[in-house]
């Protein structure tokens, strides 16, 4: 999957949890009510978080906000660079850890793809005034890594994803590469669109 790249460890993340509508799932920073549409993907190789990503990019347009949540290694550049893959964006896709962000110009006349690392912005929307998400996400896709309780003012519509490693009873010998991925749509964008199809992956 990704190799890790920072030098400290971070919390264990909270996968949302609770029904597909209301409620605030116990994600962190989420809203106590409104629009949610929940949908979970086990995938079992890197190639197929890559895919993943790929069929991901087809259902985002300019405008969306999606937050990645999951710990090191787990896959969220990887699926990243599927989702790069997927709009058609220049450049290869790889961690923006040293330089906090990075934007990949589409191929394509679709939108840009702004890859951003919160990893070490220990505040809030206030410590990323420099990058200018705000003007940026109108024309762009912005994906977030570490964005929880970070950069939900941007807009009260975004898909928060938090890839898992599956563990415990069930799961296959040799299946170490397993994730479990929930994608949790907030707001009526993501109650609209058809999540449902990335869980035909699994």
């Amino acid at each position: 999957m990704e190799a890790p790249h920072h030098q400290h460890p971070a919390p264990p993340p909270q996968a949302p949890s609770g029904d597909r509508s209301g409620g605030d799932g116990g994600l962190p920073g989420g809203p106590a009510g409104g629009t949610r549409h929940e949908v979970t993907v086990t995938v079992h190789t890197a190639e197929a978080m890559r895919e993943l990503g790929v069929r991901l990019a087809g259902l985002l347009r300019a405008g969306d906000l999606v937050l990645l949540t999951g710990e090191l290694g787990a896959g969220k550049t990887t699926l990243t660079r599927g989702l790069g893959e997927g709009l058609g964006v220049r450049g290869a896709v790889t961690s923006p850890t040293f330089v906090i962000a990075r934007v990949h110009p589409s191929l394509t006349e679709g939108p840009p793809l702004v890859h951003v690392d919160a990893y070490r912005l220990g505040g809030g929307l206030e410590e990323m005034e420099d990058l200018d998400l705000d003007v940026s996400l109108p024309e762009s896709v912005v994906v977030v890594e570490w964005g929880e309780g970070k950069v939900e003012e941007l807009t009260e519509e975004r898909l928060h994803v938090v890839i898992t490693r599956t563990l415990g009873e069930g799961v296959e010998e040799g299946a170490d590469d397993s994730r479990t991925v929930t994608f949790l749509g907030v707001g009526a964008r993501w109650a609209r669109a058809d999540l449902e199809a990335l869980a035909a992956l699994g």
